[in-house]
């Protein structure tokens, strides 16, 4: 036997896992008559449950209430789960019939398996169904429905009869799917948005009213997520759900109900089955309309008479030229009428130009002027700028003027905050003149362009279409690879965001490149030569690519970078060629959770910004160390979790003086001198303590004249679950606070105390008067917010939850008057606010009747 040879394999953890996976596999099988059995039974509890809360919200429902939108999508979650057991239930016997060897075996394996896997996942379904708890079902009286309204420039002059027409087609009997075409800028959007607002003024029996930007990129699941948001259907469940999931759980929701929905700016059919939204019929009496530029996606969406929207006629075109340009230019000189009669009927009855075009002549006072629309290069080059985003996309005004700098279009080398006030001012002026719009994005300042001003900057910055590969723009358009381009060496900017390419190969010889834009491209590598022939690229965002994990070291060669932004990336550290970046001078690392390190980062001399917002690795007293170095750091968003590096961040000379936003979580401070911030940080934004124990908040050293305020630019606190904190005084020296969250603070007494203002000389001080939300959540000592009446002008929120102990509001009755609808106090117990002690009579009256119980 001596060919025999022995082989000693030690494989008993694989062969153990092995076996763990085949005992799974088998037991759908082995298990089968058991989980039926399990299946028939809970699925039978799952209906009485559904039953027996069906019957109570039947009779909430007759007093008056509303059913809450989470216990009629888990209704919608119970009938589609009762259909597949159905159908399980309907095959049983032919399923337990194959089975042998007593459920061992069976004579057709392969279906009895797939078969068992699925009464398994059904059964572990019905199982979290009927675990579900409902504290209330129903709540606050039923409404009218709550409809978005839409922001609207005035009524475009002419277009009133074309309104009407549109609304009284809309609400006939016979017309479930009302479709309107019309070139580019003609009002279409302008006209759906005033259909949509009219709902606002008079419901007329809809329960919802649905609006969704479509686009070019048609994404079904984007419309499925919007209408889910708007109907109430929200959280992990619903992010988790596949498309065809997602349409059975809207379909299931919106049969039963009366909708309007909107859909802006279509270049496809769109094909509601798909979506899951009920077809409209005089029936039901739904209502669906829509936008498009093209009278053939009508017919395809089954509308034999679409409103087509035509520009303006010439006595109304120049009517609205003449509003928009204003009395005061058209009488400033005499040849002004003339000119402006000649602009107006080049703009050919367009609004979207006459409104553009009409504001940019607004401010001239001469002849010469309005032949000048945008003055100076610098103005133009930014409006350019921003059609590299994608169509309809809300650009957070911040990072724009960001980007502006980095390409040298605002020159920062005199500072960045005096560089973002001039960039405050360019957006200014654009809005002005109609090029972008402005709008709050969740909480966040950000403009858009109007996709016909976003095709008409393209066509200019591609040199009237002549040079199209200067100016690249494929973003959101489903790329699965990089586009075909036949001259790199004259293409300056690229924007390729919101695709789907994974690999960027080879290394393109980009002499001119300026701008690559690559934030959500799903990338996930990148080739060790791409970089190597970009030797003037000065902005990379690489943000939103959470599934790429590594830069190639051919970084190194981008010698001109001043910004680089790896957001929202699973990085997991910095290459040693980032130390090459000489130039640069904007770092975004925020939410790169993955990343070990910031190595190398003392070598970028330039950087000027830096985001280290909740990043992988510990803050600790080396990488302040490394700050430290940074000589030319202006502007600083960090995160702290370990006291140590806290103390030596605010005892730093520098680092706190150029923070701008500063989050502390998780942090044990166990000694009494609590948390001290120097008065050195005017440029402090935003102030975040999460998941804390501080037991003081003070400055340093202590201030006391009320005149040297440290916290100009403080404008949003929040405080979540934080241990020992018993007031937060410090806000009296923050004039501009805007925003103020205090959420589970178990020792908290006062706000404002009254006994630290009154050891200093801030009695004279008035505070939040720049307030507008006021969030106080679980805080079950607070007695007092401040100790007499504040007049609270820009105040608009104002939430008390579980505050049981906060008798006295520093409230009278004309506090919070100047805001547009006064204050509301919304609150969720009602023995609350039955004992409130208010100032006076009138006071009690105007707050007890604009409360809101939620």
């Amino acid at each position: 036997m001596g060919n025999c040879v022995s082989l000693s394999i030690s494989s008993d953890q694989p062969m153990k896992k092995v076996c763990q996976w085949l005992e799974v596999q088998g037991s759908y099988v082995h298990n089968l008559s058991k989980n039926l059995g399990a299946l028939e039974r809970t699925m039978e509890e799952l209906k009485a449950k559904r039953d027996d809360l069906s019957r109570n919200v039947t009779r909430e429902e007759d007093r008056g209430l509303q059913r809450l939108s989470e216990f009629q999508v888990w209704l919608t979650r119970v009938e589609t789960i009762e259909n597949r057991a159905s159908d399980l239930f309907s095959t049983r016997d032919v399923q337990l019939e194959s089975l042998c060897l007593y459920g061992f075996c069976s004579k057709s394996l392969t279906s009895s398996y797939r078969y068992g896997k699925v009464v398994f996942l059904t059964l572990k379904e019905v199982e979290k169904l009927k675990s579900r708890v409902f504290e209330v079902v129903c709540d606050q009286q039923a409404q009218t429905c709550k409809v978005e309204e839409r922001q609207l420039q005035p009524t475009i002059v002419g277009q009133e009869r074309t309104l009407k027409k549109a609304w009284n087609h809309l609400m006939g009997d016979e017309v479930g799917v009302m479709g309107m075409y019309g070139m580019g800028g003609v009002g279409k959007t302008t006209l759906l948005a005033q259909l949509n607002n009219r709902f606002s003024e008079k419901s007329c029996g809809f329960d919802f009213v649905i609006w969704v930007v479509v686009s070019k990129e048609l994404q079904v699941e984007k419309i499925q997520d919007e209408i889910a948001r708007k109907v109430g259907v929200r959280g992990e469940e619903w992010k988790q759900e596949e498309k065809s999931q997602k349409r059975d759980v809207i379909y299931s929701f919106l049969r039963k109900k009366k909708f309007v929905l909107f859909l802006d700016d279509i270049w496809e059919k769109v094909d509601l089955v798909e979506i899951g939204v009920p077809f409209p019929t005089a029936q039901n009496g739904c209502k669906v309309a829509f936008t498009t530029r093209s009278q053939a996606v009508c017919a395809h969406m089954g509308v034999e008479e679409p409103m087509e929207v035509k520009c303006l006629e010439e006595h109304d075109a120049f009517d609205l030229f003449h509003k928009k340009v204003g009395q005061k230019t058209l009488g400033s000189d005499p040849e002004i009428p003339e000119l402006a009669r000649q602009v107006a009927k080049r703009c050919c009855g367009l609004p979207l130009a006459l409104n553009v075009v009409g504001e940019t002549m607004s401010c001239k006072r001469t002849k010469q002027e309005c032949y000048d629309n945008l003055e100076g290069e610098q103005l133009k080059s930014c409006l350019l700028y921003c059609a590299l985003f994608p169509e309809d996309d809300k650009i957070p005004k911040e990072k724009l003027i960001g980007l502006w700098i980095c390409e040298g279009i605002i020159d920062g080398s005199e500072g960045i905050e005096k560089a973002e006030n001039k960039g405050y001012e360019i957006i200014g002026s654009l809005v002005r003149a109609s090029l972008l719009m402005e709008v709050d994005w969740y909480r966040t300042q950000c403009v858009y362009m109007h996709d016909v001003v976003r095709e008409m900057a393209l066509w200019i910055a591609t040199d009237l279409g002549i040079q199209k590969e200067a100016f690249i723009v494929r973003a959101s358009v489903g790329l699965h690879e990089m586009p075909k381009v036949e001259e790199w060496n004259v293409v300056r900017r690229m924007s390729l965001m919101n695709n789907k390419i994974q690999h960027l190969h080879g290394s393109p010889e980009c002499l001119k490149l300026t701008t690559l834009l690559l934030r959500r491209a799903n990338l996930a590598n990148i080739s060790s030569e791409f970089f190597k022939s970009m030797p003037r690229l000065a902005v990379l965002d690489l943000s939103c690519n959470g599934n790429l994990f590594e830069l190639p070291d051919c970084i190194s060669e981008l010698v001109s970078l001043q910004y680089l932004n790896l957001s929202y990336t699973s990085i997991r550290h910095l290459p040693k060629g980032v130390k090459e970046l000489k130039k640069l001078i904007n770092l975004d690392l925020e939410e790169a959770d993955k990343l070990s390190s910031v190595a190398w980062i003392s070598s970028l001399h330039s950087l000027k910004i830096l985001n280290l917002s909740r990043v992988g690795f510990t803050l600790n007293c080396e990488v302040v160390e490394e700050l430290k170095t940074l000589e030319n750091l202006e502007i600083l968003t960090i995160d702290f979790n370990l006291p140590p590096s806290l103390k030596k961040f605010l005892s730093s000379h520098r680092l706190p003086c150029c923070t701008r936003d500063l989050t502390i979580r998780g942090i044990d401070m166990d000694d009494t001198s609590g948390l001290s911030l120097p008065l050195t940080m005017n440029k402090l934004r935003e102030f975040n303590i999460l998941w804390s124990s501080i037991s003081e908040i003070k400055t340093v050293p202590p201030l006391h004249n009320p005149r040297n305020l440290c916290f100009l630019s403080l404008s949003k606190v929040m405080i979540l679950d934080c241990k020992g904190l018993k007031e937060l005084t410090f806000l009296m020296f923050a004039p501009n606070l805007r925003t103020l969250v205090v959420n589970i603070a178990n020792q908290l007494e006062d706000i404002i105390s009254k006994e630290k203002v009154c050891e200093g000389d801030k009695s004279g001080m008035v505070p939040f008067q720049k307030l507008v939300t006021l969030v106080l959540v679980d805080l079950p000592e607070l007695k007092s917010i401040y100790w007499r009446h504040l007049p609270f002008p820009c105040l608009k929120r104002f939430d008390v939850f579980g505050c049981s102990k906060l008798k006295k509001l520093p409230l009278d009755s004309q506090s919070g008057m100047h805001g547009e609808n006064g204050l509301i106090i919304r609150y969720k117990e009602k023995e609350w606010i039955e004992n409130v002690e208010w100032e006076d009579e009138a006071t009690k009256k105007w707050f007890l009747h604009s409360s809101s119980q939620v």
